[in-house]
């Protein structure tokens, strides 16, 4: 049976745009009507980040992504990451139009990366970054980086993940943990916890295999309330034995919506 509307066009739109894309999708199944209103660019232009603009125009991606539809560009946003020129990955969450952000290891602050006796970098078909630091060698892991709140959606509790693989090869990080923090600048310094990166057989594994092949392991979580003039700052390291370390490669980390509360 059609479902003929009773509200103004204007009405409809502004209450579709107050539920979610995955409401609204299902809002234009219902009828001919609703599909013209649910599809438009004035609901779509709702889910998108506010600096939506400014994220693509200092990207990599064509200024024709601009001109598509908004809705064909809020999905292109959720199922292709775009790289910023600052080298970080960022994208939507199909659900919701929140925010993930991903740092690449060339934007992290690694220790001696710079060094091609410890670190070196290489290219991964499978990686979202051109290059990816592979550990050759060091004693001493450390592992840092920062993001500043604005650049995430507000009111949104995040986790950070460290996103990695390690070698066939690798060595001295079976029995060594390391340490994670993640923290908000101007705050209490957050709960630093250790987990072991490559665990023998008798133990659980702690990192999760993703989708794409990679490893990643939960850093910390920290809710975003919006405050502009701040940062969230991560961490991983290893600094209380000189244990040679090697076969380790980082990818990068990301910070992405956390639903389990």
């Amino acid at each position: 049976m059609e479902i003929t509307k009773v509200l103004p066009d204007d009405c409809i739109s502004l209450i579709i745009s107050l539920t979610s894309p995955r409401d609204a999708c299902r809002m234009a199944l219902l009828s001919h009507a609703f599909n013209s209103i649910a599809d438009s660019n004035a609901v779509w232009q709702m889910f998108l980040p506010l600096d939506y603009i400014h994220i693509i125009s200092n990207s990599s991606s064509p200024p024709s992504l601009l001109s598509l539809p908004k809705k064909d560009l809020y999905f292109s946003l959720c199922y292709h990451p775009i790289l910023t020129h600052n080298g970080d990955m960022f994208q939507l969450e199909k659900e919701n139009g929140k925010k993930w952000y991903m740092v690449g290891a060339k934007a992290l602050s690694i220790q001696w990366v710079d060094t091609p006796r410890h670190w070196t970098w290489i290219s991964l078909p499978d990686s979202r970054f051109c290059r990816v630091a592979k550990l050759k060698n060091v004693g001493r892991l450390e592992i840092k980086g920062k993001v500043k709140l604005s650049t995430l959606s507000s009111n949104t509790n995040y986790a950070a993940y460290f996103v990695f693989k390690l070698v066939r090869d690798r060595y001295g990080f079976r029995h060594t943990p390391v340490e994670l923090d993640v923290s908000i600048e101007g705050t209490a310094a957050g709960e630093v916890h250790s987990v072991i990166l490559d665990p023998p057989r008798n133990m659980p594994q702690q990192a999760k295999e993703r989708a794409d092949g990679w490893l990643e392991i939960e850093m910390g979580e920290f809710f975003n309330g919006f405050e502009d003039d701040k940062t969230v700052e991560f961490s991983l390291r290893e600094d209380h034995d000189d244990q040679p370390k090697r076969g380790l490669i980082v990818q990068g980390i990301e910070l992405r919506p956390k639903h389990n509360r």
